[in-house]
C-alpha cells in the first residue's frame, strides 16, 4: 500500500506533461482563432437615391341592387367601362384584384338586398398617374386606391448600390488598417446580404398636369454586403 501512493503521483504528473506539450504543438487551440489569418472583415452600406418613375393605381366599382343578379349584372357593366378607361389612359399591365358578391341583412338578419365589389389594378408612368385616377372616375369607378410608386430599372440602382457598399466596406478597413498599422490587400471574400425594397423619402418632385396631382418624391435603394481582405 505504501508502494502505490508515489506510483499514481508519477502517473498524474506524466499526463500534466503530455498535455503542456499538446497545447505547445497546437497553439491556436489557446487562442481560439475561428477566421483566416491576416485578414480584416468589415461591413459596407451602399444607397442610391433615385426618383420613381412608375406608378400602380387600384380602380374599384361598388354596386347595389335588390338581387344579387341585378347587383351584378350592374356591376359588371360600370366595371367594364372603367377598363376601358384605364387602357385608353395609358395604363399597362391590367389586373383584377378583387371580385366579391355579398348579401346585405338588416338587423333581425334578413337580406335586404346585395352588394357587388371589382377592383383592378393599372402600372403608368407618374406623369400619367394622375390622368389614370381621374379617367376611371369618370367611366364609373367609386373607389381608388394608390398609388404604389416605384422604380423601373430597380436592378440596375441595386447593382450601383452593391458597389457603393463594397466602397463603403473598404473605407472602413483602410480606417482601421490606419489605426492599427497594416496595409489593407485585394479582397479575399465577400457576401450580399439580403436586398432590401426600396425606402421611400418623401421629398416631392410633383408631376405637372391639370390631372389629380402624384407626388413622387425619391425612393432609396439600398444593399449591404460583408467584405474580407488581406492584410499586407
Amino acid at each position: 500500500m505504501r508502494r502505490s501512493l508515489p506510483l499514481a503521483m508519477l502517473a498524474a504528473a506524466v499526463l500534466v506533461l503530455v498535455a503542456a506539450f499538446a497545447g505547445v504543438g497546437r497553439p491556436e487551440a489557446a487562442r481560439g482563432d475561428t477566421g483566416p489569418p491576416n485578414t480584416v472583415t468589415t461591413n459596407g452600406h451602399g444607397v442610391v437615391t433615385a426618383v420613381p418613375d412608375e406608378a400602380t393605381v387600384t380602380a374599384g366599382v361598388h354596386t347595389q341592387a335588390a338581387s344579387a343578379a341585378d347587383a351584378l349584372s350592374r356591376n359588371s357593366t360600370l366595371m367594364n367601362r372603367v377598363v376601358e378607361a384605364l387602357r385608353q389612359a395609358k395604363g399597362t399591365d391590367l389586373q383584377t384584384q378583387q371580385v366579391s358578391l355579398a348579401p346585405q341583412t338588416n338587423e333581425e338578419g334578413r337580406v335586404t338586398g346585395y352588394v357587388a365589389d371589382n377592383t383592378v389594378s393599372a402600372k403608368a408612368k407618374v406623369a400619367d398617374a394622375g390622368a389614370l385616377v381621374d379617367a376611371a372616375v369618370r367611366a364609373g369607378a367609386n373607389t381608388v386606391g394608390g398609388p404604389s410608386l416605384g422604380i423601373s430599372d430597380t436592378d440596375t440602382r441595386y447593382r450601383q448600390a452593391l458597389g457603393k457598399a463594397v466602397e463603403d466596406a473598404r473605407a472602413k478597413a483602410q480606417a482601421l488598417a490606419d489605426a492599427g498599422g497594416f496595409g489593407v490587400g485585394p479582397v479575399s471574400s465577400v457576401s450580399e446580404q439580403s436586398a432590401n425594397a426600396p425606402v421611400p423619402v418623401f421629398q416631392a418632385a410633383a408631376a405637372k398636369s391639370d390631372a389629380t396631382p402624384i407626388e413622387p418624391g425619391t425612393q432609396d435603394v439600398t444593399a449591404d454586403v460583408i467584405v474580407t481582405f488581406t492584410i499586407r
